[in-house]
């Protein structure tokens, strides 16, 4: 397969909502998420982060390691200080074998915080953008000199949210600095995944699949809830049970080699994380298949 297919663990058990999911056990995550068709998983806060344990755990159920997300304090810290606190994170990615780093602005973000509406996230000054592309674009020029690629993750409640965001952020930085395109924060920040697809193709190097449920959407902007509230209330699912059109967006992707990631996360009380995982890898994978980016496509 031209693109592999992928799961991060927030299906089965929430990072910033850790109640969600909070029993099930690791090894049932990676054992659903093999049988479910998955052929590696990125880190979420149960794995080892030592590479001997990481490896040993994913080998034992025939998974690689995709990445894992770093939390970045660009706003507060320079690129050499981030470059200095990202280290362990950045060795584990290497000795694993990872092409690319998942990194977000979270020094000021509220995707985290329950009691803080997503309408009131925080916005960067438009003379500001100039020294945060700066700093990111060194960031990545160091970490790709070690040979892996920092994907910018784009998410509800950070600074880089709306597409009006992204543009300024790919705008302020070079060309080291790619584009991690998650379509379900895209969509529901308003932005449109597939014009982003079209107009940042040549940096996008990570991929996040993750639908929208309209009406969710919609009640959670109407309501004025948190990110975390939005999550709970079912705002996310698997490709394929939402409305984001895949096959636009896949169609804008040609060419695109790594990982696709299904990363949805949802309640797991609500929503059966195999039931979800299966629907979601068959979803995926025919939709790459039909854009010609898996085995047996179209060309």
């Amino acid at each position: 397969m031209s693109v592999r297919i992928g799961a991060n663990p927030i299906g089965w058990s929430n990072d910033d909502l850790r109640e969600l999911g909070g029993a099930t056990p690791l090894e049932t995550c990676l054992a659903e998420a093999r049988e479910a068709g998955f052929e590696g998983m990125e880190l979420g806060h149960k794995f080892p982060r030592g590479a001997g344990a990481l490896r040993a755990v994913l080998d034992r159920f025939g998974l690689g390691l995709v990445s894992g997300w770093y939390s970045m304090a660009l706003l507060e810290r320079s690129a050499r200080d981030e470059l200095v606190a990202m280290r362990p994170h950045l060795d584990l990615l290497k000795e694993m074998g990872c092409a690319v780093m998942i990194v977000a602005e979270t020094s000021n973000a509220i995707h985290g915080d329950r009691s803080v509406p997503l309408a009131n996230r925080p916005v960067l000054p438009s003379d500001a953008w100039g020294r945060f592309g700066e700093r990111l674009t060194e960031l990545a020029e160091a970490t790709l000199r070690e040979g892996v690629r920092l994907v910018y993750h784009h998410h509800m409640g950070t600074i880089v949210e709306s597409e009006a965001d992204i543009d300024a952020m790919m705008a302020a930085s070079g060309e080291a600095a790619h584009l991690l395109l998650d379509t379900g924060h895209a969509t529901f920040a308003g932005a449109d995944p597939v014009a982003l697809a079209r107009r940042y193709r040549a940096r996008i190097s990570h991929f996040h699949a993750k639908d929208v449920r309209r009406d969710v959407m919609e009640r959670a902007r109407a309501e004025r809830l948190s990110f975390l509230d939005a999550v709970i209330a079912g705002v996310f699912t698997v490709p394929g049970d939402g409305c984001v059109d895949y096959p636009a967006v896949l169609a804008e992707l040609k060419g695109y080699r790594g990982w696709a990631v299904v990363e949805a996360e949802q309640d797991p009380d609500k929503a059966h994380p195999l039931t979800y995982a299966r629907l979601g890898a068959r979803n995926l994978t025919r939709y790459l298949r039909e854009a010609g980016l898996a085995e047996g496509g179209t060309p």
